[in-house]
């Protein structure tokens, strides 16, 4: 029977990568590229092959392999696996790269900064303070060709080859032989003069500040060029010079080298060597200091390195929200990390957390998640965002929070061409028409307007026919000014789904009725909406062979791509939806339905002057709004991301989807077959009560009026005696004003209960500076 021996090699469970070698440090090692054959996994794999005749280097090479296997530090080169035999030796490590190559790479790339330098040195010196400090050895073999740099860019201290004990054990240093590492000797060692080297770390020391000299000049010619330090930063020239000193009992101790760079104004006192110490350390670090840290980290991301954020901050980020208490905090700079990575990486990393954080009852994370979600809506694949992630973001629009109802409306722009069938036609449309009909909050009302219009060509055409005619037609009719605009502009973007005969029949008389409405904004573009459909109406009229082409997109199924038509019809109230509706709710936490009495404006000569009756008040009318809004996009945008914290959330309770209120409201729309009657064509708008003021007859910061007065302002359409108002589904939904006594009590009762809740919250806000206690979960700490 024959046996065959194995061959070591072929068994090695790792492999060579048939790329050329890397280099390496000058000697007998050669770098290669490697991966793990189980796994794929990148590593890198120093060889060594044994030749006859060279017995002392090769006991150099096994004395660096066991070295390298027995210590273990972070700013050493990490040891995987070797293999040792007659004919070589192979050293595995962790993925890396010569330090001189990477130098190379990144300054002819452009990005190479001066914040990346310190970092790195500082872990050169950090690793070399390990050995003499607290191992008692001596490197000797400081150089640029003994430093590598991994996939995070951080610097590892390898070129084990030469180290000895600094204790005298088992003899002196061994000889190097090559004369390319002997020139990084002291002189104390080369010149023989008999000086005794005071200090165990002197001569490391030296090799330092020989590796500073060729960071930030290039290789080192010879030794007198250490005089000129070059471009040596000026913060970093002191230490640089006793490093380089002649005199080797005036070199520092690598830890105090360390506590001088890193002084105040010192080179190694930056943002990104407190951020890299900090995670270095995050493990032991009170929650109290995690927070404030990752709230900080965005501003500062920007400036850091690319694969430091990617291999460094991202799986501490994950671990942090995955295992810790960060909460809402890792998701700015989750995100603006995640702006680095491919797409396959993206959905690998990112995506699993944003699913599970859409799962979450905090407030803080849900809005923050609503508020960025452009940045990872790309990565969603319909089948996630409608089984893991729709059903979370619907309870947003029952939210007793009206910045969550809000931004859940704007997250539908984004949501609804991944939504299927019935999330997107049943579920979403139920939400839309309750909130047109029944939020409190007039600019939420114009938002939903704003956002149907902008989905209307997702939707299918029998939802379309049923839900965009009656949508459009109830926001004309709605008291908030910008709300009206809002749904004339949606029958203008939609244009191309209605037939002519609901062009005709229902959209121009709504449209027409706008023509004397009382804000200047809504009367224009009612007109220019009445153009267009009155235009439209007459090139089919001329030449009806037209009315196939213009009715195409009627019975079509949904369309997305018709979605960019409607991009810019409201430009206006998609760039102002945050910073207008956060600051009219924050400024009028009770907006709809409350009364004032204001001014009266000059009447013209000839018309009747309307009775001063208490009228709506709406925070702002839609001149005003445009005017002053524009002026603080810019402001408004660049806090948005942080509104959130503006609320008062201890204030606010968390809604309930299954509240009996709740339920109570959606079992009127089952059991009444609401939902296919609720979006029927309105009954024709009812007139004010008799001595109402109208919304125009006030200056509401626009132009001053003209003597000739608004011919408009005080047109008013008066019911007939005994005519009987036609109702229709909905009826119920009273857009005018109520009887003076009942507006009375009502606004008595809201004041009373908002100075009740004023002083509760007052109360609990005591309570929680003298106790000082956990949190409750959607509160924040107050000052």
């Amino acid at each position: 029977m024959w046996f065959f021996a194995r061959d070591p090699v072929r068994d090695f469970p790792f492999e060579l990568s048939p790329e050329l070698p890397e280099g390496g440090p000058p000697g007998p090692w050669v770098l290669h590229r490697g991966r793990k054959k189980a796994t794929g996994s990148p590593v890198s794999i120093f060889v060594y092959d044994v030749k006859p005749g060279v017995e002392e280097q090769t006991q150099v090479a096994k004395a660096a392999f066991k070295r390298l296997k027995t210590l273990r530090h972070p700013n050493i080169l990490a040891y995987i696996d070797g293999l040792e035999t007659d004919r070589c030796l192979h050293i595995v490590t962790e993925a890396v790269t010569p330090l001189g190559a990477y130098l190379k790479a990144r300054a002819e790339a452009g990005d190479l900064r001066e914040l990346e330098l310190s970092w790195g040195l500082h872990q050169i010196v950090k690793a070399l303070s390990f050995l003499v400090n607290d191992c008692s050895l001596i490197h000797n073999n400081v150089c640029m060709a003994a430093v590598f740099v991994d996939r995070a860019g951080e610097w590892k201290l390898g070129g084990l080859d030469y180290m000895y004990s600094a204790q005298g054990n088992g003899g002196g240093p061994p000889r190097k032989g090559i004369p390319e590492l002997e020139q990084y000797d002291p002189p104390e060692l080369a010149d023989g003069s008999g000086r005794a080297v005071r200090e165990k770390w002197s001569a490391d020391m030296w090799r330092l500040g020989c590796l500073i000299w060729e960071v930030f000049n290039g290789p080192l010619p010879r030794a007198a060029a250490l005089r000129n330090p070059g471009k040596i930063p000026k913060s970093l020239v002191p230490h640089y010079c006793e490093l380089v000193g002649a005199n080797p009992k005036v070199r520092p101790n690598p830890a105090r080298f360390l506590q001088n760079c890193r002084a105040p104004g010192g080179f190694m006192n930056n943002r990104f060597v407190e951020t890299n110490l900090f995670l270095e350390e995050i493990q032991i670090k009170e929650p109290a200091e995690k927070q404030k840290f990752f709230q900080e980290l965005s501003k500062s991301l920007d400036s850091f390195p690319e694969d430091f954020c990617r291999h460094k901050v991202l799986p501490q980020l994950l671990t942090a929200f995955e295992f810790g208490s960060a909460g809402a905090v890792v998701l700015t700079p989750l995100f603006k990390v995640g702006k680095f990575l491919g797409a396959a990486e993206y959905q690998r990393k990112i995506i699993p957390v944003v699913v599970k954080m859409f799962s979450s009852t905090d407030r803080a994370m849900r809005i923050r998640l609503l508020q960025q979600m452009e940045q990872f809506i790309q990565y969603l694949d319909e089948p996630t965002v409608n089984t893991q992630i729709f059903p979370h973001v619907v309870h947003g629009f029952l939210d007793t929070n009206p910045a969550i109802r809000e931004q859940t409306v704007k997250s539908m722009l984004l949501l609804a061409p991944k939504l299927n069938e019935t999330n997107l036609n049943v579920e979403l449309m139920k939400h839309f028409a309750r909130l047109q009909a029944k939020d409190e909050q007039g600019p939420i009302r114009c938002n939903t307007t704003v956002c149907l219009g902008k989905i209307g060509s997702y939707l299918s055409a029998g939802t379309r026919h049923r839900v965009l005619t009656s949508a459009f037609s109830r926001a004309t009719k709605d008291p908030f000014a910008p709300s009206r605009v809002a749904g004339v502009l949606g029958f203008a973007a939609t244009h191309n789904l209605y037939s002519m005969t609901d062009c005709a029949h229902k959209i121009l008389p709504v449209l027409c009725s706008l023509t004397v409405d009382p804000e200047r904004s809504v009367r224009d573009q009612a007109f220019k909406a009445i153009r267009s459909f009155l235009s439209k109406l007459e090139s089919v009229s001329e030449d009806p062979t037209q009315l196939a082409e213009a009715e195409k997109d009627v019975h079509a199924a949904s369309s997305p791509g018709m979605g960019g038509a409607a991009a810019s019809w409201a430009g206006w109230a998609v760039t102002g939806v945050s910073s207008l509706t956060s600051k009219l709710i924050r400024a009028h936490p009770t907006a709809a339905p409350a009364e004032t009495n204001v001014p009266q404006r000059p009447v013209p000569e000839g018309l009747p002057a309307p009775a001063p009756t208490p009228v709506p008040a709406t925070p702002t009318t839609s001149g005003h709004w445009e005017t002053q809004e524009e002026s603080k996009d810019a402001e408004e945008d660049s806090t948005a991301a942080d509104r959130w914290d503006d609320e008062d959330w201890g204030s606010l309770e968390t809604s309930n989807p299954g509240h009996k209120s709740q339920e109570s409201d959606w079992s009127s729309w089952e059991t009444e077959d609401a939902w296919e009657q609720g979006w029927q064509e309105p009954s024709p708008p009812e007139p004010p009560p008799e001595g109402t003021r109208l919304a125009s007859e006030y200056n509401w910061g626009g132009p001053e009026p003209s003597d000739k007065g608004d011919p408009f302002a005080a047109l008013s359409v008066r019911r007939e005696a005994g005519a009987q108002p036609r109702r229709d589904s909905w009826g119920d939904d009273n857009w005018e004003g109520l009887e003076a006594e009942s507006r009375q009590a009502k606004a008595e009762l809201a004041r009373k209960k908002r100075e009740e809740r004023r002083r509760e919250m007052e109360a609990k806000r005591a309570e929680k500076k003298t106790a000082k206690g956990p949190m409750k979960l959607g509160t924040r700490k107050l000052d």
